[in-house]
């Protein structure tokens, strides 16, 4: 039904409504514009997507109709469809009319047919209610995995639309970008209808599953399941159908027991399941189409969840690439691709290659897409580029300037009465079509006159030829400023009676075919009718020869006729063998005469042989051939070449001009691909077949020069070399090098390697002992050598003598350890020159052979310990010597392994849950450091080992967490760099030492006195101190020995030992000595301390504070009191 209508604007007066379609249906879409007001009469087009014209697709499916009234003006467009799945999707519908364009859009949503009863004879009726009543479900589905094709449309930038639809197949791109629009992201709120609700879009790969699925709150809830705002199937209508597919089958609901308001709703259809199950509700969209692309909602009352489902369709792939094209102005050019998947979108590009335009046609054929090129022109030149979402292809176009040549032009005719005459040329272009005139008037065909073209060929004959018939002939190819021109003569006969008798005599027309007064030439394959005039009386006898032997036939492809004073020789389609001497014979009472003719028959020359390739290079081929055996009779003017890759069927022209040599330059090849090549010989006849193929050929370009030649190594007879790849290879690889050298001052290079090197090194030997040598490198693959790169100066073949060095590697640099049964395999690279002599040493003395294993070379030492073992370990010292100069390193190797059990584990206290252990390191430390213990307990109930320290530093240790009164087992292992000791130590009984009370009494003793203090009057201070002793001490605060106990005015504090005496707001007459005492039974302890107040002024205290804050200081009490003093001195005038 039809659901939305679009608003009037613009030039449609109707719009095509958007709708909702069942499979099979004929729906139609009506469109109406008012053309009053329109110069041109419109034109509309049916677009589906963004690009897709359906004018092309007419036919059974769909059709188009237009109608208009004259009255009004209106035009009324109608487009009908039987409605398939494949049509849903967003249409647009384009009007134009000169200057004025409008458009409308519309979508199509197609839904399949509901079938109940054929779904339920799929399954057995009993099993089907059987499943129904136990509450199990029928259907069983499998969530497709989601994709993530929405987030990435959410986050993208609008530029990007059309390559994400694209490249995931979306089709509806439009309907997309709507429900984009519509989606808002709104905080979760809480439902009272649904626990959980869908996800808000969901993407689904085309012909899949998916599964939407709902948790409701109320497990009886009924929901409804909406597509684009329409429900997908009411249930009312399905249970109807339900009952009567149980009528049909005998059945009915109260023998089976069954109530359908308790049990598990189960709705089929062709496409979509919906299932109710307990709290769960899900819908099963079975073979997704794009016509399930759409907004889908679950709804329960009011309450609503909403969801997006996207379809993609699967990358689409390119199964057969373009062609290059080579064509001349005004052919057709027709560019073909093959996709894997049938009715996919395809882009075409030639830089931008418009689909508006009439230039271009796009035809699609199931798996196949074509773009059209009608009429190429110069302008079509280029790359052309067809993209699908899974690869592209490209081809080339070439268009060359068209040119048309005369193949064999028409010649003068001379016939005579009631004979026929033909007019016959052949041009290049087998295309090319034109008129033919007699004397400027274009010739009319008739009974009489018969116009032919067959191919090349242009025939004009004429039958019965009579006096009228003579003139000026000419043919015009259209297209082209050329003309072809012949003259048709006619012959009149007149017989003048002699009654005497005259010797006989042969009457020759030189006109004609004849091309000397014997000689006649036919081209192969055209008749030849020779007619010659005979007289004498009476009448003579004529008989025809070639050679010798006379031609007597009257019937047949060669043959005679004889006619009063006329003798016909014929030869129909003219062969090779028909070319000879011929004789003509008249004979009569009164005498004889003869005639000798010359026939030459010519013909297209064979076709050339032996076409093969010479030489490659990066994108062109040099071709030969040999010249064809037979020229046809006429001198061969030139050859026409051709090429195509292997594989393909599609030949492209190499020259449009004739090409007079037998050796070409073939060029604008492709690298590293094959091609094949054949060649078209031309006489003034014609052009003959074509050529054999050439054997394939691949245009490869040798390689550049190598790199960085230079020299590594020089002795009295050798040299090596050493260089870089070169810096382009190319298709055809890299085969080797060959190095070459010449004395200086020669020009004559000697190869040094009899086979390729493959190696960027070599060395060259047997060279002459202080000659200075040339050294050249070149590098070879199939196309040949590249250019050869060489030293800037010759070389001395001499000995340099090099100082011995070793290169000792870095991990050798310092210790070097290894675990016991370990291989060694030691390298250390060394240089000298001439090769040193080569020495090892362990620990001073020379290395045994029995126990490590040496070999030297040119260039290196290798020390080599099959299974290593303790005593291997030491100091090992390389020695290198050449003559009285020498190198020398050394390497430390040591050869550990697993360290040996700790030695006396004991428990040394326990406390609470806890217990100490100590132990001493293992004698045996396996040859390296001791990294750590492990410790581990076990129960003596249970004997299980566990683990209560690893890696533990040192040789002590706090086992917690026991359980009191349990017996326990201690064991320790020691561990190094290789790894835990094999044995422990083992602690099965502990002997606690007896307990000792310690004394803790103590006379009181002050740790820290009473310090003197200066304070000024009004402002509370404190003076502190710190005792101890035990017990407990009794304290006692005086001043000036009287005792301050109950004085309001003094503050006593005792915090764990600190003894405060807070003073608040002292007066003059509060200072003095105080004295703190402690006692307890084992004695007392005194300190005292000098409590001075002072008296100032305000102003004095902000002088004083100010001069402190300038002097950056703090004045300590007496200080304070002697600038007070200085203060009081000053105010009196006294300038100390």
């Amino acid at each position: 039904g039809v659901h939305q209508s679009q608003e009037i604007t613009g030039l449609f007066l109707q719009h095509p409504e958007t709708t909702v379609a069942i499979t099979g249906t004929d729906i139609v879409f009506t469109a109406k514009v008012d053309s009053t007001t329109l110069s041109r009469k419109p034109t509309i087009k049916w677009l589906k997507g963004k690009w897709l014209d359906l004018g092309s697709k007419a036919g059974k499916h769909m059709q188009f109709k237009e109608t208009f009234d004259r009255a009004t003006k209106v035009r009324l467009w109608k487009w009908i469809i039987k409605v398939v799945p494949g049509d849903a999707g967003a249409y647009r519908c384009e009007v134009t009319s000169k200057d004025k364009c409008d458009s409308s859009a519309f979508d199509i949503s197609v839904e399949g047919e509901w079938d109940i009863l054929g779904t339920l004879t799929t399954v057995p009726l009993r099993q089907w209610f059987s499943n129904l009543s136990s509450g199990t479900p029928n259907i069983f589905f499998v969530d497709e995995e989601k994709a993530d094709v929405w987030e990435i449309l959410k986050n993208a930038q609008p530029s990007e639309y059309e390559k994400i639809a694209f490249e995931y197949g979306i089709t509806d791109l439009r309907g997309l970008l709507k429900r984009l629009k519509k989606m808002k992201t709104v905080e979760p709120k809480h439902s009272d209808a649904f626990l959980k609700r869908m996800e808000s879009a969901y993407s689904v790969d085309k012909g899949k599953k998916i599964v939407l699925q709902v948790e409701v709150v109320d497990p009886n809830a009924q929901v409804k399941w909406l597509k684009n705002g329409q429900e997908i199937k009411s249930s009312a209508n399905l249970i109807n159908g339900l009952s009567e597919n149980v009528k049909r089958h005998s059945f009915t609901m109260r023998s089976l027991s069954i109530r359908l308001s308790v049990c598990p709703f189960v709705y089929l259809c062709t496409r979509y399941i919906i299932e109710s199950i307990g709290n769960i509700r899900t819908l099963t969209i079975n073979k997704c189409s794009l016509a399930d692309d759409a907004a889908y909602e679950c709804v329960i009352g009011e309450e609503k969840s909403f969801t997006e489902v996207f379809v993609k369709e699967p990358p689409v792939t390119i199964t057969k690439l373009l062609d290059d094209y080579h064509v001349v102005v005004g052919e057709r050019v027709e560019f073909e691709v093959e996709v894997s998947v049938e009715g996919a979108h395809v882009n075409w590009s030639d830089q931008e290659l418009s689909r508006d335009s009439h230039k271009y046609r796009f035809k699609k054929d199931g798996l196949k897409h074509m773009l059209i090129i009608q009429e190429a022109s110069l302008d079509d030149i280029g790359m052309y580029w067809c993209f699908t979402n899974g690869g592209r292809t490209k081809g080339e176009l070439e268009v060359e300037e068209k040119e048309l040549e005369v193949l064999q032009n028409i010649a003068d005719l001379t016939v005579k009465a009631e004979e026929q005459a033909m007019f016959k040329c052949e041009v290049s272009d087998e295309k090319v079509t034109g008129k033919w005139l007699k004397d400027g008037v274009e010739v009319v065909p008739s009974s009489h006159i018969k116009l032919t073209h067959i191919g090349r060929i242009h025939r004009l004959t004429i039958d019965d030829v009579k006096p009228e018939d003579a003139g000026d002939y000419t043919f015009i190819p259209d297209g082209y400023a050329l003309s072809l021109s012949a003259k048709l003569n006619f012959l009149e006969i007149k017989i003048d009676y002699v009654p005497r008798q005259d010797p006989p005599k042969i009457h020759l027309d030189t006109t004609g075919n004849m091309v000397s007064q014997n000689t006649i030439i036919v081209v192969a394959g055209n008749k030849l009718r020779l007619d010659v005039e005979i007289s004498g009386e009476p009448p003579p006898t004529v008989v025809w020869a070639k050679g010798d032997t006379a031609i007597t036939a009257v019937e047949g492809r060669v043959r005679t006729e004889n006619r009063k004073d006329l003798s016909c020789f014929i030869i129909e389609g003219a062969e090779r063998e028909d070319e000879g001497n011929y004789s003509i014979i008249v004979t009569n009472p009164a005498g004889e005469d003869k005639a000798h003719l010359l026939v030459k028959i010519v013909d297209v020359p064979d076709c050339p042989e032996n076409v093969k390739c010479t030489s490659v290079g990066e994108d062109c081929a040099t071709m030969v051939w040999e010249p064809p055996k037979f020229d046809g009779g006429a001198p061969v003017t030139g050859y026409l070449m051709e090429r195509k890759k292997k594989g393909s069927t599609r030949w492209t022209k190499l020259n449009f001009d004739v090409y007079e040599g037998v050796t070409y330059e073939a060029k604008r090849m492709i690298e590293g691909v094959l091609y094949e090549m054949r060649v078209y010989a031309v006489n003034g006849i014609g052009m003959s077949q074509p050529s054999l193929n050439s054997k394939p050929f691949m245009p490869i370009a040798a390689t550049s020069e190598p790199l960085g030649l230079k020299v590594h190594d020089v002795t009295d007879t050798t040299c090596t070399l050493k260089w870089l790849a070169p810096e382009k290879i190319g298709a055809g690889g890299l085969d080797g090098y060959v190095i070459e050298y010449c004395k200086e001052g020669d020009t004559e290079w000697v190869v040094a390697n009899t086979e390729l090197v493959e190696r960027q090194t070599y060395t060259v030997r047997n060279l002459p002992t202080a000659e200075k040598i040339n050294f050249r490198v070149v590098a070879v693959n199939i196309a040949g050598r590249s250019p050869p790169t060489g030293l800037a100066q010759p070389v001395t073949i001499r000995e340099i003598v090099e100082l011995p060095k070793i290169r000792l590697p870095r991990y050798l640099r310092q210790k070097y350890i290894r675990r016991v049964g370990d291989k060694i395999n030691l390298t250390i690279p060394f240089q000298g020159k001439p090769r040193p002599k080569v020495q090892w040493y362990k620990d001073g003395e020379e290395l045994d052979s029995r126990v490590a294993s040496v070999r030297n070379s040119e260039v290196d030492s290798i020390l080599f310990i099959r299974s290593a073992e303790r005593s291997h370990s030491g100091k090992y010292e390389l020695v290198l010597q050449i003559e009285n100069m020498e190198a020398r390193a050394i390497l430390e190797i040591r050869i550990v392994e697993t360290p040996g059990p700790p030695e006396v584990v004991k428990v040394t206290d326990v406390w609470g849950f806890n217990a100490a252990l100590e132990w001493k390191p293992p004698k045996d430390d396996g040859n390296c450091d001791i990294t750590g213990y492990t410790i581990q307990k076990a129960d003596k109930k249970t004997n299980e080992w566990f683990t209560i320290y690893e890696h533990n530093r040192r040789t002590n240790c706090t086992a917690s967490d026991l359980i009191m009164g349990n017996e326990y087992m201690f064991r320790v292992y020691s561990e190094n760099l290789v790894g835990k000791s094999e044995d422990f130590c083992l602690r099965l009984e502990y002997n606690p030492p007896p307990f000792k009370e310690k004394d803790m009494q103590s006379a009181p003793k002050f740790i820290q006195p009473l310090l003197d203090r200066s304070v000024v009057a009004g402002y509370s201070t404190a003076i502190s101190c710190a005792v101890r002793g035990y017990p407990k001490p009794k304290i006692r605060w005086l001043r000036n020995k009287i005792p301050l106990d109950e004085n309001p005015r003094f503050l006593m504090q005792n915090n764990q030992g600190v003894l405060t005496l807070n003073i608040r707001k002292p007066s003059q007459y509060d200072g003095g000595k105080f004295t703190c005492k402690a006692i307890n039974p084992l004695g007392e302890d005194v300190v005292e301390c000098t409590l001075l107040v002072l008296w100032c002024t305000l102003p004095q205290v902000i002088l004083i504070m100010q001069y402190e804050q300038h002097l950056n200081v703090r004045f300590q009490p007496l200080s304070f009191s002697h600038l007070l003093i200085a203060l009081k001195d000053k105010e009196d005038g006294d300038e100390k």
